[in-house]
């Protein structure tokens, strides 16, 4: 029988004098990336139950928002919560101890990538040779919002920036998209609740109703048998001009397109998109899109806002853009039958 080189009790004082069990460049240190992307959703509250976040209803009244900081303290501690699953001795805590600072290391890398992981658009988080410094986590803000925009637009158009930008401005711009923070995760978590996280700490947040989701519609005062309809320039922004919207004869919300398209046409307002088409009395024809604005800091007050509708947003411009024109022409014509 084969003389053992190490008796239990010499190993087990082996494993309670040295914390280290597995050195950091050992590939057994590295977590599974399964464990990795699971707590790193757990660091955005992902699969936490809603009862922590809010556990009073009358904290989150209806048609109400709660703008927070994330507290990384908190959100370590659900990590170790997690993590203790395995621990059943000294040996894993010891070890647990020693590779801690790694790991969050990692996790403050993953957790930026958590919204495109969930999106499908990235696999796994970058990786960094052994000896190089990673950046530290970011301040982490969000906000949860209860209101019937979330059940009528659950596809929203939420976005952060670092600093305010007055209104009419290009969303799709790089001089606004510089300044706009990124999205950890926008997710809705009942039919009336949405959550939202950004890195960093901002000062103006927009909701605008997505672009998908504007339809037509005209404007109904307080007679609802005398409707309007705003005029449009070519690129959809409204020149402040009103026509009457006739309805056909015997209805009161059946509305007479062709006298409409007359209406239009014979307006003699200036720079109106010409109503060679069905395009053009669309464009025409469409609501405006709401938009809700927050500005201020969290730790300054709050965040305050109002919204409404944006009758001098350009919704058209990209179409009427002559590049967008060329490049679609181009696929056109280059289909295949």
């Amino acid at each position: 029988m084969r003389t053992p080189l190490i008796n239990t009790a010499q190993a087990l004082r082996e494993r309670m004098v040295s914390k280290f069990q597995v050195t950091q460049t050992a590939p057994e240190a590295e977590m599974p990336p399964y464990m990795e992307s699971f707590l790193a959703h757990l660091r955005l509250l992902v699969g936490v139950p809603f009862g922590y976040l809010v556990p009073d209803a009358r904290l989150l009244p209806p048609e109400s928002i709660r703008f927070f900081y994330l507290d990384r303290s908190w959100t370590d501690r659900v990590v170790d919560g997690a993590i203790a699953v395995g621990k059943i001795g000294t040996r894993e805590q010891a070890h647990h101890q020693a590779h801690d600072p790694g790991v969050r290391q990692q996790l403050d890398q993953t957790e930026r990538i958590v919204r495109g992981l969930q999106r499908g658009r990235v696999f796994s988080a970058p990786r960094a040779q052994v000896g190089t410094r990673l950046p530290s986590a970011d301040v982490i803000t969000g906000f949860v919002l209860r209101s019937y925009m979330v059940t009528g637009w659950p596809q929203m158009d939420v976005r952060a920036y670092s600093q305010v930008i007055q209104e009419h401005f290009e969303r799709a711009s790089p001089e606004v998209m510089a300044l706009q923070l990124k999205t950890l995760r926008l997710e809705v978590l009942s039919p009336s609740i949405l959550i939202a996280m950004f890195q960093g700490i901002p000062a103006m947040v927009t909701l605008d109703q997505p672009h998908h989701g504007i339809q037509f519609g005209v404007v109904q005062p307080n007679d609802p048998l005398h409707l309007k309809l705003e005029l449009r320039q070519a690129d959809g922004e409204q020149l402040g001009h009103q026509v009457n919207v006739p309805l056909r004869p015997g209805t009161r919300r059946v509305v007479d397109v062709l006298s409409l398209w007359k209406s239009i046409t014979n307006s003699g307002v200036a720079n109106l998109a010409p109503q060679s088409g069905g395009g053009s009395f669309a464009l025409q024809a469409l609501d405006p899109p709401w938009s809700q604005h927050f500005e201020g800091t969290i730790d300054k007050g709050g965040m305050e806002g109002n919204g409404g509708f944006l009758p001098n947003r350009a919704i058209a411009v990209r179409v009427s853009e002559f590049a967008t024109q060329q490049n679609f022409k181009a696929a056109v014509t280059n289909v295949n039958p």
